[in-house]
């Protein structure tokens, strides 16, 4: 009989979650280890990511497992705290090895959040190393931390017409006792909407100006409608390249490295479900995907509910956040459901 799931990643067994941050830079990271080792894979889209460590992910490459994922906010100076999470793992003894010392495997992304909160402070090697300090295989937080620390959604009209957002988790046991989990730091270009009913949960809420009837009495823009008009394509050429969406799909099936990569190419699909637009140039989504490999499963199960637990994990972000650095959050918006 399985473990009661808390509807999170940390229902995967040997997956863990650490966060840490700096509430007043809005700012921080989140790292997913797998210490006894995760087939990896990834799949990067839209045109502005912040990567590391993706290609050696590929099939085509030699190395096999993966040790940690890290999600951290900062932009491209984010990346290093990705050296605290490869320490850890090192003191831990950690790591492929090659002979001469224990390498841990430890690729990333990163989301950009310097438009909030204090542009100087981003995540570094110590707060890396926090978050793994920090790790553990209880239902991690959600809403504003580690990496959804200064998350936002819907940035169309700038930074302060978008909604604060956060960071989510989700699971589901999909037969046999395997379980596929999703953990997401939500921060897109466009708005989150519910994929049950279509309703926007969080994105660019519009200016109140005294000519403006149209918009007026709406709580959000709607990204996606706005792009037909004039003012909306001419914004596009200048809009600004600050957002992306990361996250980690983790199962404890049995998955080849092509296959794990195929999860987290069908998870994209999940994240496509959720946010409106998705996958665009000024965006650059990324989800990795760990395989423990304890349970035997079809790949194609694994990955259709893979955007499931992603698509959940977006919608919990949105609900969990709370209002920070000028920007209200969904539940200020929007009646409660």
């Amino acid at each position: 009989m399985s473990k009661s799931l808390t509807n999170s990643i940390t229902d995967v067994p040997g997956i863990k979650v650490g966060h840490a941050q700096n509430e007043s830079a809005l700012t921080g990271c989140t790292v997913v280890l797998a210490e006894g080792g995760a087939v990896g894979g990834v799949d990067q889209r839209g045109g502005a990511p912040g990567t590391r460590e993706t290609d050696l992910l590929s099939p085509m490459h030699s190395v096999q497992e993966a040790h940690a994922i890290l999600l951290a906010g900062g932009s491209a100076f984010g990346l290093n705290a990705a050296a605290g999470v490869m320490r850890y793992l090192e003191e831990k003894g950690i790591g492929v090895n090659t002979g001469d010392a224990r390498v841990p495997i430890v690729p990333g992304a990163i989301l950009y959040d310097l438009g909030i909160g204090d542009a100087q402070i981003r995540p570094d090697a110590e707060m890396g190393y926090q978050a793994c300090r920090n790790a553990s295989a209880e239902k991690p937080a959600e809403g504003n931390v580690g990496a959804g620390t200064g998350a936002s959604a819907g940035k169309i009209l700038g930074m302060r017409q978008a909604t604060k957002t956060g960071i989510g988790s989700a699971s589901q046991e999909v037969g046999a006792g395997i379980i596929v989990g999703a953990i997401v730091a939500v921060n897109p270009f466009g708005d989150v909407v519910d994929p049950a009913s279509g309703r926007i949960l969080a994105g660019a809420r519009p200016l109140k100006m005294p000519l403006q009837t149209e918009a007026a009495d709406r709580v959000f823009l709607d990204t996606l409608n706005f792009l037909k008009t004039f003012a909306g394509r001419s914004i596009l050429g200048i809009a600004s390249r600050s957002n992306t969406v990361i996250g980690v799909v983790a199962t404890n099936a049995k998955l080849t490295k092509e296959e794990t990569n195929k999860v987290a190419q069908m998870a994209q699909d999940g994240l496509a479900r959720s946010i409106r637009p998705a996958h665009t140039m000024l965006d650059g989504d990324t989800l990795f995907a760990l395989a423990t490999g304890q349970k035997t499963a079809n790949v194609n199960a694994v990955g259709a509910y893979a955007a499931e637990v992603v698509a959940a994990a977006i919608l919990n972000a949105v609900r969990a956040a709370s209002a920070a650095g000028g920007l209200p959050a969904s539940r200020d918006l929007t009646p409660s459901e």
